[in-house]
């Protein structure tokens, strides 16, 4: 009974967010507290919801500060240098063009948020593709691969939910992903200059000229602090250090960073409020989410319904592809961007298949990392179920089923070399 209430859980949960019949934070909340009572809990949920949120918290803190440091970075002005480098060091070779759409973007997702992504790239690059003739789709489906594999940061947001519906520390998931992120962000820039090639065959190369700052408003250029470029810089790179380092846990890094970001950059403390004001919606809603998910996994590991429903899985699943389970998952959790919201995935479904996989002997860490190489990384500017996908195709002006039909082999051949190379480095079992 425990497994048919589990799996009743998360079908109605996929159910009513896929169909946004219901709110994904209401969902995460309500509909594991109704089986529970069903099931007997009451007395139990206070201490299991709790024990849940308190799983979480680290997560949640992390992801908040990290989006209000890198907000705070990018409104500084600390990519605006490279970008506008980029741009002039393209001139009007679209291969050139195509490789600094890459950078850019890859760049520009620092602050582990597609729609930041999509806003400085799209329109900082838009112009100059449309000067040159070449295809506003290229330049979607290069900035939707680059923001793609960067989402695998710990802020990005996959990474994160991964290690909290499990309740491992982030650095356990991230960083022995590492080289393969690193082989995906190569494999990117071979896709944007193979592409550009094709461009630069089709037109040729022009002579033009184009400043990146003539495209920013008069409030976003009030906001920058280029006298500062070079402290924000060694600032932000003492920060990933201490990330992949662990000098630190990684919330209080992000504490911390943030707390000098802010006082460096905007000492008047008005100004710290507007700025932080301006970046409240993202952090509340990711923070909500977070926490909401803390009472989902927490219901569901407390009353023994994901125990009951990995055993039932168990017996359905073939003793020769159980061992395989990581592989398998992180070849299909490109596509099943398609199919799954984040919080669907990784709050529904992940937890269950790797409390099944860890009856073959794998870890739920490398379950974690398995379906982060996927599963709404690359696949999540092509997929219909987030909101950022639209943003991306509406900035650029192409339609979402050509955008899927252009970009999604390289998508997902993006998430198949990462996934070979986490095989390799032993990240993940064969």
């Amino acid at each position: 009974m425990l497994a048919l209430f589990g799996f009743l859980t998360i079908l109605i949960f996929l159910v009513l967010i896929l169909t946004k019949r219901m709110s994904v934070i209401i969902s995460l909340i309500l509909i594991p507290i109704v089986f529970a009572l069903i099931g007997g809990f009451a007395s139990d949920l206070g201490p299991i919801m709790l024990e849940g949120i308190q799983g979480v918290a680290p997560t949640g803190i992390m992801l908040s500060f990290a989006i209000l440091y890198f907000g705070i970075m990018s409104q500084a002005g600390l990519f605006d240098p490279i970008i506008s480098r980029t741009l002039r060091l393209v001139k009007g070779d679209p291969t050139k063009i195509a490789i600094g759409t890459a950078v850019v973007a890859m760049l520009s997702h620092l602050d582990g948020s597609g729609a930041s992504t999509f806003l400085i790239t799209i329109p900082a690059f838009l112009p100059l593709y449309d000067k040159l003739g070449m295809k506003r789709i290229v330049l979607a489906g290069i900035v939707a691969l680059g923001a793609g594999v960067m989402n695998l940061l710990p802020w990005g947001g996959p990474t994160a939910r991964a290690a909290s519906a499990l309740k491992i520390d982030v650095s356990t998931v991230f960083n022995p992903v590492i080289p393969a992120m690193i082989v995906g962000i190569i494999w990117v820039l071979i896709v944007a200059y193979l592409l550009g090639k094709n461009e630069r065959k089709r037109i040729g190369i022009k002579q033009i000229t184009y400043d990146y700052q003539e495209e920013l408003s008069k409030e976003e250029i009030s906001l920058k602090r280029p006298k500062l470029f070079w402290y924000n810089l060694i600032l932000t790179i003492i920060v990933i250090i201490a990330l992949v380092r662990e000098w630190l846990p990684l919330p209080i890094v992000f504490m911390v960073a943030f707390a000098i970001a802010l006082l460096m950059n905007y000492p008047n403390p008005k100004s710290q409020q507007e700025r932080i004001a301006s970046l409240a919606p993202n952090v509340i809603t990711v923070a909500m989410i977070i926490f909401a998910a803390g009472i989902f996994t927490g219901i569901l590991s407390g009353t023994g319904m994901i125990d009951a429903m990995a055993e039932a899985m168990i017996s359905m699943i073939p003793q020769s592809l159980g061992g395989s389970m990581a592989v398998i998952i992180g070849i299909l959790s490109m596509p099943l961007s398609l199919l799954f919201t984040p919080d669907s995935f990784y709050f529904g479904v992940l937890p269950v298949i790797s409390q099944t996989a860890s009856a073959y002997g794998i870890e739920g860490a490398e379950m974690a990392r398995a379906a982060i190489l996927g599963q709404m990384t690359t696949g999540f500017p092509i997929s219909p179920l987030t909101g950022s996908t639209f943003l991306l195709v509406g900035l650029a002006g192409v339609d979402l089923g050509d955008h899927q039909r252009f970009i999604f082999k390289w998508a997902f051949g993006t998430s198949v070399i990462m996934t070979i190379i986490a095989v390799i480095t032993g990240v993940i079992p064969l």
